[in-house]
């Protein structure tokens, strides 16, 4: 593709999300506006387990309602001044820009093509492609070589597993309940999907283990509105963000709700920005892994993974 032409994909993605949240009539809420009101509104996963489910008797749990709760001590003083809103993953976006919440958490990879909308804040979490199996026979990447993988149609992972595995063969499914069919029957042997959510699949299948391999890396990170205007607001999510890193509380949580080490951010030295440069350290902790997670262009050549490539998907 051309830059001319990348540029009007880019216009016309932004575009869509104005017409899609109506940013013309209503404007989210500065932090002036929320301390006064009291109350933290966050737009969260109610499906997602371990980041944002219900429990069996209905109450929101997870890493990333933890999050949400930490802010509202934080700011307002009680995790109880705090309103929790589920949201469907094409809205996530659309609350924050409508006004409708004052953030999102709820497994918001961040994008160079969603910055131009939103802002992000320093990743919370590190997401990206793994997989499942329930074969024990199956204890790394090598091992699926010639196999049968099932992948959700039309995700980022089916590119990451034909780079990695160009033998195996790849099974398209529309949900991961069609993926655990597939496996319950001997149709497929592993399911590649993200890492986060995969991580809740074995903890609501005990018969299933997840190979310990990551092979993409996508940074999950809160949206806030994009503004001068909600400039209080970016510093102290990020401010945060930074400090949870640096006194361990969000190793702590993340390890509580069962997510693996690769699933978090390297510790953040500066609290009110994120430099790029620490994820070379993260990315040289996996051997083999420098091409993720999508298609370059539809060229068919998988997407390279570098340090310039993942600031350019996340700066804003």
């Amino acid at each position: 593709m051309s830059v001319k032409g990348k540029r009007i994909l880019g216009f016309a993605v932004s575009f869509a999300f104005l017409l899609l949240a109506g940013i013309a009539t209503t404007e989210a809420a500065e932090f002036a506006a929320i301390e006064k009101r009291g109350k933290l509104i966050v737009a969260v996963k109610d499906n997602v387990r371990p980041l944002g489910f219900q429990d069996d008797r209905g109450t929101l749990q997870g890493f990333e309602i933890d999050l949400a709760r930490k802010l509202a001590e934080e700011w307002l003083g009680s995790e109880d001044d705090l309103e929790l809103r589920p949201v469907r993953n094409r809205d996530r976006l659309a609350v924050v820009l409508d006004g409708s919440v004052d953030l999102t958490i709820a497994q918001v990879t961040a994008t160079k093509s969603r910055s131009r909308v939103v802002r992000f804040s320093l990743p919370y979490s590190i997401d990206g492609t793994s997989l499942v199996a329930r074969d024990r026979r199956f204890q790394q990447l090598a091992d699926l070589q010639d196999r049968r993988i099932a992948v959700l149609e039309g995700s980022s992972s089916i590119a990451t597993i034909r780079y990695h595995l160009p033998s195996a063969t790849l099974i398209g499914v529309s949900s991961y309940q069609g993926a655990l069919s597939l496996l319950e029957t001997g149709q497929a042997d592993a399911f590649a999907g993200d890492l986060t959510v995969l991580t809740g699949w074995t903890q609501d299948h005990a018969d299933y283990f997840r190979l310990p391999v990551q092979l993409s890396a996508e940074p999950l990170a809160v949206v806030m509105p994009k503004g001068q205007q909600y400039a209080e607001l970016h510093a102290r999510v990020n401010g945060a963000i930074a400090r949870w890193q640096r006194d361990g509380w969000l190793r702590e949580r993340a390890e509580y709700w069962g997510l693996p080490v690769g699933a978090l951010p390297p510790t953040q030295t500066d609290a009110e920005r994120w430099i790029p440069r620490p994820f070379a350290a993260f990315v040289s902790r996996f051997p083999g892994f420098g091409r993720s997670r999508k298609l370059d262009n539809g060229s068919g050549e998988p997407w390279k993974l570098t340090i310039s490539n993942l600031k350019s998907q996340i700066s804003n």
